[in-house]
C-alpha cells in the first residue's frame, strides 16, 4: 500500500492547542477543494509515490514524538487512514489537519483530528459534511479560518448551533494571513465573550509567509 507524499519534514507546530511544539509534518499531495486562501497549492500535484513503511520509518528518523499528517486534503487518498494507526502503533502522538469535507470516522480513535469548517469566503463552504461533526470527540479541535466579518459570524452560529465549545479539545480562529486585521478578529471574541481560542499561523511570523518545509 502507498500513498503520495509531498514532503515530510521536522518544524514546530503553527496553529492548534499545539502550536509552538516541535512536530514532523507528513504531507499528502491531492486536494479537490479550491480555497480562495489556499497556501498550499504546491501539494495540489506534486509528490511521490511511497509504500507506508517507508513513510513511518522517515517520520522515526527525526526522533521526534509529535507527527502531524497534512495536505493538500490527506483523507482524499484512503491509505491515509492506515497510516494514521501505523504512525499510533509506533507510538507517535498523531495529529490529523482535515478540511472536513470528507468523512472522519474510520480515522483511528488516537488521533488527534483537526477539522477546518469552511468559511463563506473560502469559496468551498457548500463542501462541509456537517455529519463529521457529530464524530467529533474532547481529543478533536476544530478551525474556522476567517477572511470577514461574515466569516466571523458565520462561524460564531456554528460554535453555538453545534454546541462546539463543550464537544471539542478547542474552537479555533485563525485569521487569512494579510487578509483581516487580527485585532478585529479578537475585538469580535472579546465583545461576544465568545469561547473560543485566537491564534496565529506561527510559522509565517518564523519565516518568510510563502516557505515550504518549514
Amino acid at each position: 500500500m502507498k500513498l503520495t507524499v509531498n514532503e515530510i519534514y521536522q518544524s514546530v507546530q503553527g496553529e492548534s492547542t499545539w502550536a509552538g511544539l516541535p512536530c514532523v509534518f507528513v504531507r499528502l499531495t491531492f486536494c479537490d477543494l479550491r480555497c480562495t486562501y489556499c497556501d498550499t497549492e504546491y501539494a495540489f500535484y506534486e509528490g511521490k509515490k511511497m509504500p507506508l513503511d517507508e513513510i513511518v520509518a522517515a517520520v522515526r528518523l527525526f526522533g521526534c514524538p509529535l507527527v502531524e499528517v497534512t495536505g493538500g486534503e490527506p483523507l482524499l487518498q484512503p491509505a491515509c487512514v492506515p497510516l494514521l494507526a501505523m504512525l499510533c502503533e509506533a507510538g507517535f502522538t498523531v495529529l490529523l489537519e482535515t478540511s472536513g469535507a470528507h468523512d472522519i470516522s474510520a480515522v483511528d480513535p488516537r488521533v488527534h483530528r483537526i477539522m477546518d469548517l469552511k468559511t463563506p469566503s473560502s469559496g468551498e463552504c457548500a463542501r462541509n459534511l456537517y455529519t463529521n461533526i457529530a464524530r467529533l470527540t474532547d481529543r478533536d479541535e476544530v478551525k474556522f479560518v476567517l477572511g470577514s466579518r461574515e466569516d466571523y459570524e458565520w462561524a460564531r452560529v456554528m460554535m453555538h448551533d453545534h454546541g462546539l465549545a463543550s464537544k471539542v479539545r478547542a474552537v479555533l480562529f485563525s485569521p487569512v494571513f494579510g487578509k483581516i486585521a487580527p485585532s478585529d478578529i479578537v475585538a469580535w471574541m472579546l465583545e461576544d465573550q465568545l469561547p473560543a481560542r485566537f491564534q496565529l499561523q506561527m510559522h509565517k511570523f518564523i519565516w518568510e509567509p510563502k516557505a515550504r518545509g518549514v
